[in-house]
């Protein structure tokens, strides 16, 4: 389940809500990065940041 956790996690911080403005897309890949081995498991982080392209693409088809 640490997989799910580090793309809900980096989700809510690079999403907009009515609360918050979005973060941007590298300050969200650096939070990941800072609790990878502390909140998140540092495989699921490496895999998540080495496919930062494929989560740009989804970013961009999903885009609100």
């Amino acid at each position: 389940m640490w997989y799910i956790a580090v793309a809900d996690v980096f989700d809510a911080l690079s999403s907009k809500r009515v609360y918050k403005d979005a973060m941007p897309f590298e300050d969200a890949l650096a939070i990941l990065q800072k609790d990878s081995g502390t909140h998140f498991d540092p495989k699921c982080v490496e895999v998540f940041i080495d496919a930062k392209d494929e989560v740009l693409q989804v970013m961009e088809k999903y885009k609100e």
